[in-house]
């Protein structure tokens, strides 16, 4: 059994050394140099990585909201992390009057802290073709030859997630599950947010940015010094504090759900003082 656990640590501790395997399906946007993602192409890429460090696939260019596609076969190789592609055949295409398609060459790396495949392209067919190139990691699989297979409504998102600086989905997926709630305390009698606590808050609008289905649930507390009445008032305005703080920092109301509960939900006994200062609270939950 020992040796048994021995392999599997040894496994773990290789995974991190070499890194993930880049193979499957990636979305994004390749665009000159000077542009911004939303002035690019759409881009599918679909990679086949092999033990050896090869790589097959293929790339789809899309004319952003047009007709005009083009698809390439591509070959390459990893090494240290590194993939460098080329397009090698023009397989298929449709093209417009004012659309031209050359065969580039990338130079490609997975950022493990966002989760984006990123990089840089050009092109020794056609002078001045020359950008980036981002994408995540896309479900489904490569449309193939037929024309505008979906909308680019994808692609208007991403533009989006880009410009508020959140990361690829898979990356976001994980933050929201490995998220950990803490409550927000607060002094004696008071409402104020203190300022230690912003760092936790907007780390919570950052991963509820992230999902456009993902709302959050605010509830204050209170401890039981005061009447019922007072502790309601009083939690309430605890509650309303930190919607707030989400609202002036961008998050939209509607992704905000608002509950007080007085000293009717303790977190710990009334009867010390630091018992107290846990109640005097404002919890979370994502619903």
């Amino acid at each position: 059994m020992s040796k048994f656990f021995s392999f599997i640590s040894f496994v773990c501790f290789l995974i991190p050394l070499f890194g993930q395997s880049e193979t499957g399906l990636w979305k994004g946007s390749l665009y000159p140099n000077g542009t911004a993602p939303e002035k690019g192409m759409a881009v599918y890429l679909e990679l086949n990585e092999q033990k050896t460090g090869e790589i097959t696939g293929k790339f789809r260019n899309e004319l952003y909201n047009s007709a005009d596609f083009a698809i390439k076969n591509i070959k390459g190789e990893k090494k240290g992390g590194k993939i460098s592609l080329n397009e090698t055949v023009l397989s298929k295409k449709a093209t417009g009057s004012r659309t031209s398609w050359c065969r580039m060459q990338f130079q490609l790396t997975y950022n493990q802290e966002t989760g984006y495949l990123e990089g840089t392209y050009s092109s020794n067919e056609c002078k001045n073709q020359m950008g980036k190139v981002v994408l995540y990691r896309a479900e489904g699989s490569f449309p193939g030859e037929t024309e505008n297979p979906e909308s680019h409504h994808w692609f208007d998102v991403l533009a989006k997630d880009l410009k508020k600086g959140l990361n690829a989905p898979e990356i976001r997926k994980k933050e929201r599950d490995n998220f950990v709630f803490q409550p927000i305390y607060f002094d004696y009698d008071k409402s104020e947010i203190k300022p230690e606590f912003h760092e936790f808050l907007n780390k919570l609008i950052h991963v509820v940015e992230g999902h456009s289905d993902l709302r959050v649930k605010v509830t204050g507390h209170t401890d039981s010094d005061g009447s019922d009445a007072y502790n309601d008032g009083l939690s309430q305005r605890r509650a309303q504090a930190i919607i707030d703080f989400f609202v002036a920092r961008g998050l939209s109301a509607d992704r905000l759900e608002f509950d007080f509960k007085g000293e009717k939900a303790p977190a710990d006994t009334n009867s010390t003082p630091e018992g107290r200062q846990r109640n005097r609270r404002v919890d979370f939950q994502f619903i």
